[in-house]
């Protein structure tokens, strides 16, 4: 493409190599380049001459924003919005919102997520006075207000009492070796007791959640907030709507008009009372005892099937013949001729980031898990997966890690367990949904993930390491082991050679060296 002076100058403010043919995009508002890619799909020529000859003009006008909005507008009238809204995104910070409603905000799975450690920051602090926790107006606002913030606090005074109590036992019971510096002795033995007493943690401790999503993952997320039925989600969705109409405004135009969003979100909530209304009245209250992880289903049923699947599915890309064919050609073959072509398909897989290709998406599992709420925490934030999830409450019962009681602190874990679950019970008559703010993250929660093999590799590798957390390792581990043992896909579980099955000690020691090796490479020194 031939470009004037003039031209490749202009062009050099908003591309990242104006002559060549792949480049990014600078310094564009968010609406100009949504707009800029779903005219490109209907235009025979290169984006940057698009570019040059329908949208430049409009950056250079006294008022850049409102032609960035009529051109939205009318891009709009010939594409729809919904296609150039997944084309342009935004960066927030959603900061001192409950641990209740960040799992809310990270539900969608089309967005990215960071949040707040408990694991390498204590909430033994007060800011103004006060703990970090969310006191829900509808709480606040009734007769439970008082009851709420003493129980809470005094929950609070107990985790901050225990930090370096547990912190010196840790350190005791784990001492530093020669091999072992300062700084990563102090971040190790840290995170080791923050881990064993983030259970005291009640939902309603705050986080900070930085996220980057589309237009139209926020329009998904403002509409199911503004469905919730905690008045924290309705009050989040409108400040972070005023914030993303100062970015990406002509993308939300639709959230909070009655006729559209409006209409959606209350069609989501109708649904959700109505079933639960019915729950109520056909399902029995009365739970029966579960194992930590129950396989529930999977598919195919047969292990064999389930081999041919996977062969079928490995073999499919590199041959000309039906899938149908294809597999009933591969059910004729022995057990070794399929376990050849897995071993080529699945590789050496040097590090558990080496997966096998689509193939291992033909086989399903469905886990029924009933395990602590820090955990479930953790695991929920995995994107490729179908995950559900009850209502939080102290009936379960809770985990205790066993280290709490060789500390000795084993009565004051209990005491204030206790405090929760006292807390929990008076606010569920009044307030169903926001009791659940009570309820300390060692309680245990019921909730169904179903994924396929290759994203079950890739979550079980991931959370089984070491430097994970002991509670969500369990969880992981025995999934693994249903995987090969209940499921019968032998296949599958083998190919998981990254799975740790060990128990860790203190779990964060290899991952700081490794942190702290590599810093030093970069000549860079930790204080």
């Amino acid at each position: 493409m031939s470009l004037t002076p003039d031209e490749r100058e202009l062009l050099g403010r908003y591309v990242t190599d104006p002559d060549g043919d792949v480049f990014a995009l600078t310094d564009l508002p968010e609406v100009v380049k949504g707009a800029l890619f779903a005219r490109y799909s209907r235009y025979g020529g290169s984006l940057k001459r698009l570019f040059l000859d329908e949208f430049a003009a409009d950056l250079t006008t006294e008022d850049p924003a409102a032609r960035a909005e009529a051109l939205y507008q009318r891009v709009f009238s010939d594409y729809g919005d919904d296609s150039v809204a997944q084309l342009g995104g935004a960066h927030v910070a959603l900061e001192e919102v409950s641990n209740l409603l960040t799992k809310r905000i990270e539900w969608g799975r089309l967005a990215a997520y960071l949040e707040q450690s408990t694991r390498y920051i204590a909430y033994d602090g007060q800011v103004d006075g006060r703990y970090r926790y969310h006191r829900p107006a509808e709480v606040m606002a009734g007769p439970h207000a008082d009851a709420f913030e003493t129980e809470l606090d005094a929950i609070f005074a107990t985790y901050a009492d225990l930090v370096p109590v547990v912190l010196d036992w840790v350190r005791t019971r784990w001492p530093q070796d020669e091999a072992t510096s300062d700084f990563v002795y102090r971040n190790a033995t840290k995170a080791k007791a923050l881990d064993l007493l983030r259970g005291l943690l009640p939902a309603a401790t705050t986080s900070n959640v930085g996220m980057f999503a589309s237009g139209q993952a926020y329009e998904s997320l403002l509409m199911h907030l503004n469905a919730d039925d905690l008045a924290e989600s309705h009050d989040l969705s409108t400040r972070l709507l005023a914030e993303l109409r100062r970015v990406i405004p002509s993308f939300l135009t639709r959230v909070d008009r009655p006729d559209r969003g409006g209409a959606w979100s209350d069609q989501m909530r109708a649904t959700r009372h109505a079933t639960r209304d019915l729950a109520d009245w056909l399902v029995t209250d009365a739970a029966e005892p579960a194992d930590l992880v129950t396989l529930t289903d999977w598919s195919p049923r047969d292990p064999v099937d389930a081999e041919v699947a996977l062969v079928t599915a490995a073999l499919y890309p590199h041959v000309r013949v039906s899938e149908t064919q294809l597999a009933a050609e591969v059910a004729t073959w022995d057990a070794d001729r399929r376990a050849e072509v897995l071993a080529a398909y699945v590789g050496e897989r040097a590090n558990r980031r080496h997966r096998p290709g689509r193939g291992f998406e033909r086989v399903w599992y469905r886990f029924d898990v009933l395990g602590d709420y820090g955990g479930f925490r953790d695991l929920q934030r995995h994107r490729m997966l179908t995950i559900e999830w009850q209502d939080l409450t102290t009936r379960h019962g809770y985990e205790t890690p066993p280290e709490l009681e060789e500390a000795g602190v084993g009565d004051r874990w209990h005491e204030a367990l206790a405090r929760s679950a006292a807390l929990y019970e008076r606010l569920l008559p009044d307030h169903p949904a926001a009791a659940q703010y009570a309820v300390c993250f060692a309680y245990r929660v019921r909730y169904v993930m179903q994924l396929n093999a290759r994203a079950a590799m890739q979550m079980l590798e991931l959370r089984s390491t070491p430097q994970g957390h002991p509670q969500y390792r369990k969880v992981v581990q025995e999934m693994h082991r249903l995987i090969g043992d209940v499921a019968g896909h032998r296949a599958v579980a083998d190919a998981m050679v990254h799975v740790d099955h060990g128990t860790g000690e203190l779990e964060r020691l290899e991952s700081e060296r490794a942190a702290e090796a590599r810093r030093t490479a970069r000549g860079q020194v930790a204080t």
